[in-house]
């Protein structure tokens, strides 16, 4: 049983000083007598302690989903019933760890025939497995003068996966959106387009698509139609070192690049191309292959959710040397990386004009928010000048980096943290319209 005083009992007890020592001035051969307050108050106290409902009729139970998706907040429920009487308010306290965050983390909790629930919102800070690390629930004795607590540890762990719910409600508003490709023939047409069919010519189309061979046969302009090709393979490759577990917007950058990445497998995989993906940091940590058709989307969540965080730096030519070693034929590759400055960045820049020179490559720029707040934040004190000053010159870099990538080929998806997945995909749509692949 765990009791221990309120802070009633601690100001009733520290009254009794002054007695005391009034008494022990005025009389000292009474003494004694004024031990009597403390005595009263332990009395008192340990009478709170019998009159009040013991711990061990307190039933505490949290209700906990299996799995969360990393970035996505959900519910849970903590329920407490008492055996017999009860008090009419618990003040409740939950435990968090490192990969959930817990709100509220303190409530009072109102109770009704000795039964009351309390909801919590739980938020993954990280993938992997968490846990509520304590529910402590505490409530007075009917003097107020002790608290009685009762306090349990739940055993159940919470899978902390990618956000496959999230990236599934993404891909489907925004596939609806874009359905005509691929479904429906387009008039863009481009290197590697897919020659669909013949029809007559109309204002609008391109004059570059004019047959003029069948319209001097039929008397009439003919236009060629085109639609988007299928088949391209999509190879998504992550990177999975130290910089990638630096926090963007609240989630490590390796599970917010995980989630664009399901995104736009899930996306690809539908409108008939095939996916792969691929981990690397110090070395390479996965290659999928190639996959085809929805039914290769779990495979693909499943690898990708075994994606851990490492402190070890990423080495770019042994990654993607070997990534462009695995490709047989020419294939559009998603870059998700980090990088803190030029001179760091040379070596990823000098592998990737290498895989761009038979490859379609995508490069995500992580946007820095937190750079950018500084860059720009109103200087009041000499501090703030420094860190702007740096804070610009680092974003100065990081955009002549990409300026660079962009020069050598390289297709730039540059969005916020949030927005990472919808810039990607509507990246990905781009490329198919054109018929870059």
């Amino acid at each position: 049983m765990n009791v221990y005083p309120t802070r009633r009992a601690v100001v009733l007890m520290a009254l009794g000083a002054p007695l005391a020592l009034a008494v022990a001035v005025a009389a000292p051969g009474l003494w004694i007598a004024a031990a009597a307050w403390i005595v009263l108050t332990v009395g008192l106290m340990v009478a709170d302690v019998v009159l009040a409902p013991p711990p061990r009729r307190l039933a505490l139970r949290a209700d906990l989903p299996a799995t969360m998706g990393a970035g996505r907040s959900g519910s849970a429920r903590v329920r407490l019933a008492f055996e017999g009487a009860a008090p009419r308010r618990v003040e409740l306290a939950v435990g968090e760890d490192e990969r959930l965050a817990v709100s509220p983390r303190r409530q009072d909790v109102t109770l009704s025939a000795g039964r009351a629930e309390a909801e919590l919102t739980l938020s993954p800070r990280r993938r992997g497995r968490g846990r509520l690390e304590g529910l402590w629930a505490r409530w007075r004795g009917p003097l107020g003068l002790v608290w009685l607590q009762r306090h349990e540890t739940p055993e159940q762990a919470i899978a902390v996966t990618p956000d496959v719910e999230g990236v599934k409600q993404q891909a489907l508003q925004l596939f609806a959106r874009n359905a005509p490709i691929g479904s429906k023939v387009l008039r863009e047409s481009g290197e590697g387009s897919d020659f669909h069919a013949l029809k007559e010519f109309q204002t609008g189309m391109d004059l570059g698509d004019v047959d003029w061979k069948s319209s001097a046969r039929r008397q009439k302009l003919v236009g060629r139609e085109y639609r988007t090709e299928r088949n391209h393979h999509v190879v998504l490759a992550i990177d999975t070192g130290r910089l990638m577990s630096s926090p963007a917007a609240g989630l490590p950058r390796l599970d917010r690049a995980i989630n664009a990445a399901l995104l736009l497998a899930f996306v690809s995989l539908k409108m008939g191309d095939r996916a792969g993906l691929f981990a690397f940091d110090s070395r390479p940590r996965l290659a999928s292959g190639m996959a085809s058709g929805p039914q290769a989307f779990p495979l693909l969540q499943k690898l990708a959710a075994g994606l851990d965080y490492t402190t070890e730096e990423t080495n770019f030519t042994l990654g993607l040397t070997a990534l462009s070693g695995g490709l047989d034929r020419r294939a559009m590759v998603v870059v998700f990386t980090d990088f803190v400055d030029s001179t760091s960045a040379e070596l990823m820049i000098e592998n990737l004009s290498r895989l761009m020179r038979t490859h379609l490559v995508l490069f995500v720029v992580f946007r820095d928010e937190e750079l950018e707040r500084l860059a720009e934040a109103e200087p009041n004190v000499v501090e703030d000048m420094s860190r702007a000053v740096i804070a610009d010159g680092l974003l100065r870099q990081r955009e002549a980096v990409v300026t660079r990538l962009r020069r050598l080929g390289a297709q730039i998806v540059d969005a916020p943290a949030e927005g990472l997945g919808p810039a990607l995909l509507n990246a990905y749509l781009d490329v198919k319209r054109r018929g870059l692949v």
